[in-house]
């Protein structure tokens, strides 16, 4: 067994603290979805020393660009959003009720603090809930949509509007970056900030490596995918990539109440996760599994039905046809607050789209016969 571990590569970190800080500042700034700029601002901040040229689309997706007059182009991408609150409601005693932007979970939200952005500034509220000793009845209520409520400290209506709330502000939780056992990565939306700061440091390496690519590359952070993958449809069709490599969150499925019949079996730890689905194409998730195997990246696989779920079929399925991958992260507790994700899953994926980069040839043909 020691022998065992003896023989065991040792890992070699690839994010750096200066990575870190930018890391931990990028999670705390809120970047809802559809307003997301205050978040892409930062992230082009620390991408621009790495990168050629940039730009911004109409909604907000950004994108920097190495080797722009290249005709070849390759994608590599994320999405910036995260999941947030609208306000719905307002009670004439000053609650607030609201709606979903995005995936958001009602069962985690009682007693949760929150941040309502107004024209005005940030405001403060928080998820209120009936005390346990009010709550004798023989069944419960569990938290839904028509009973979750926000409470900013107001009497009435009109004490709320004053503050700059109305109708259609946008909320989200105040929960910051940590790490946590020097092992994971901890925070809210990490799903998936954490993709858009990987290829921000595949960027850097890029540079730092002093390595030229023989095509374009594309380094892109796309808006809205937590309400249909929108952001990248929208970007899609002005790059026109000939290929996209994406990369999100998936399931570790070793935590309690997970099926792993249902989810598949993936663990924090283990490595990337590539995907078989209809919108991965065939030969290009071939090269990221040889390009892993050659460089020892420790890898998982995941199988999708129709679709990954991801902006990986908004890419596979834009200009007659995309070859697309996604290589995905271990993420625990998604689309909570305290979701996780583990150190050197973090380095491996970027080690992995970085490796890909460089075996990818300008004017590929990926197709399986011609």
């Amino acid at each position: 067994m020691a022998k065992k571990e003896e023989n065991k590569k040792k890992h070699v970190p690839v994010v750096t603290k200066k990575s870190v800080q930018f890391f931990e500042k990028y999670i705390n700034n809120a970047a809802p979805t559809g307003y997301e700029w205050e978040g892409q601002k930062l992230w082009l901040e620390y991408l621009k020393p790495y990168i050629d040229e940039h730009f911004i689309d109409n909604y907000g997706t950004a994108v920097g660009v190495i080797n722009p007059k290249a005709e070849y182009k390759v994608v590599i991408e994320a999405h910036a959003d995260e999941i947030s609150w609208y306000v719905n409601y307002i009670t004439a005693d000053g609650l607030i009720y609201v709606i979903r932007n995005g995936g958001s979970d009602h069962q985690i939200a009682p007693s949760k603090r929150v941040n309502i952005h107004t024209e005005k500034g940030l405001v403060k509220a928080v998820f209120g809930w009936p005390a346990i000793h009010t709550r004798n009845g023989e069944k419960e209520e569990a938290p839904a949509l028509k009973n979750i409520f926000l409470d900013c400290g107001c009497t009435t209506k009109e004490e709320v509007e004053k503050l700059g709330i109305h109708v259609g502000c946008v909320i989200t939780y105040e929960d910051e970056f940590m790490i946590l056992n020097d092992r994971y990565y901890v925070g809210r939306a990490l799903d998936n900030r954490a993709g858009g700061f990987m290829i921000a440091e595949v960027a850097r390496l890029l540079k730092e490596n002093k390595q030229k690519l023989p095509f374009g590359l594309y380094i892109v952070n796309s808006v809205q995918e937590e309400i249909g993958l929108r952001g990248a449809e929208m970007i899609a069709q002005r790059i026109k990539p000939n290929v996209a490599i994406v990369t999100d969150v998936t399931h570790d499925t070793t935590t309690p109440m997970i099926n792993k019949i249902t989810q598949g079996d993936l663990a924090c730890g283990k490595g990337p996760v590539v995907s078989y689905a209809p919108a991965v194409q065939t030969n290009l998730n071939k090269l990221l599994i040889k390009v892993a195997e050659k460089n020892n990246i420790p890898f998982q696989r995941q199988a999708s039905s129709r679709s990954t779920g991801t902006d990986t079929d908004a890419f596979a399925y834009s200009n007659g046809g995309v070859p697309s991958a996604l290589i995905s992260l271990p993420l625990r507790y998604m689309h909570t607050t305290v979701e996780m994700v583990h150190k050197e899953d973090v380095d491996n994926v970027i080690s992995l789209i970085y490796q890909s980069l460089l075996n990818i040839k300008a004017n590929q043909d990926f197709r399986e016969f011609k």
